[in-house]
């Protein structure tokens, strides 16, 4: 057996006391075992395809090292050789398509808005609609299992073949809480959808948060919606200025830029976690109001929404570009 320097075993402690693992640790001080598969230069090809070429998966870096090179080797060498190289596998997220008007938009609406300070975000109100499913709603899950046990219920996410198991909602948020939320039914007419909406569930909205929040009306209202037709609709335009709203200009493409997002994973991740599925759908928008009113606290709305000077500071650094809101 070779002898090991005194050294080397001494150096061999500290990296394991350190968390160093045993791969890593016979790479680091050159402690014998099989050949290395990859050369350096192999490594740094596999880098370049990542990081230069964009190539999506180690796997596809492993056939092209057999392709180009006549290379046989696992993919998990080539994720080894990744993350030695300081790489790490995410999922990728779903982010909006931004074409280049959209990213100069974005960034030219953050610049506009960099020096808002807190309180002025705090006179907002933050409006959006989203789709609820019946059976587990959008979000990633996740469950434990025992090596060889039978899937059951709880380890799935249980889909249905045709759609129509969910429902449309809209709801504000404001400093001082949630807002009042409404259904949005598929086969609502416009004048339909503006009375109830904007005539009844955004009035009480901002009744509530003028209340709560000690600013007189109009302090208060900067309304805030996205750029969907239905917001556009000149019913919805006189209204709101017959009212005299601060109506917020909005960057297309931006759901990253508006708090109530992150309410809404919220609103999702607490409805997937009750034990039961609901029996029809008006059941579900029951749960989903009862959550909605019941356990969406007004610390949880503030704290997304004093995060708005660090969501458009990232969009800035992102020269308009995606951020990890």
């Amino acid at each position: 057996m070779k002898a090991v320097a005194v050294s080397k075993v001494n150096s061999a402690i500290t990296m394991l006391r350190n968390g160093v693992s045993i791969q890593e640790l016979a790479e680091k001080l050159s402690l014998g075992g099989r050949p290395r598969v990859l050369s350096e230069a192999d490594k740094r090809y596999c880098v370049r395809k990542e990081t230069k070429e964009r190539v999506s998966s180690a796997v596809k870096v492993t056939k092209m090292l057999e392709k180009n090179f006549q290379m046989k080797v696992y993919p998990e060498t080539v994720r080894r050789a990744l993350r030695t190289a300081g790489l790490g596998a995410i999922e990728k997220d779903k982010k909006p398509l931004l074409s280049d008007a959209n990213v100069k938009t974005r960034l030219a609406w953050c610049k506009q808005h960099k020096d808002w300070a807190v309180d002025d975000w705090k006179r907002v109100i933050w409006t959006d609609e989203t789709k609820i499913n019946r059976f587990n709603s959008d979000g990633r899950q996740w469950a434990w299992i025992r090596s060889g046990e039978q899937l059951q219920n709880h380890h799935v996410k249980l889909t249905i073949k045709h759609g129509g198991c969910s429902i449309m909602l809209w709801s504000a948020i404001t400093y001082a809480g949630v807002g009042w939320m409404c259904k949005i039914n598929g086969n609502m007419d416009n004048k339909a959808l503006y009375n109830e909406v904007f005539q009844d569930e955004l009035e009480q909205t901002i009744a509530f948060s003028v209340e709560k929040s000690g600013f007189s009306r109009e302090q208060q209202v900067i309304f805030q919606q996205d750029n969907d037709p239905k917001h556009t609709l000149n019913l919805v335009k006189d209204y709101l200025q017959e009212q005299s709203y601060q109506v917020m200009e909005w960057p297309p493409q931006s759901p990253n830029l508006n708090p109530i997002e992150n309410m809404w994973a919220l609103l999702k991740r607490r409805l997937n976690e009750c034990e039961t599925a609901t029996k029809g759908m008006n059941e579900l928008y029951e749960r989903v109001t009862e959550i909605w009113y019941d356990q969406m606290k007004p610390e949880e709305c503030q704290k997304v929404i004093e995060s708005m000077p660090r969501r458009i500071a990232a969009v800035i650094k992102a020269k308009g570009k995606w951020t990890k809101y």
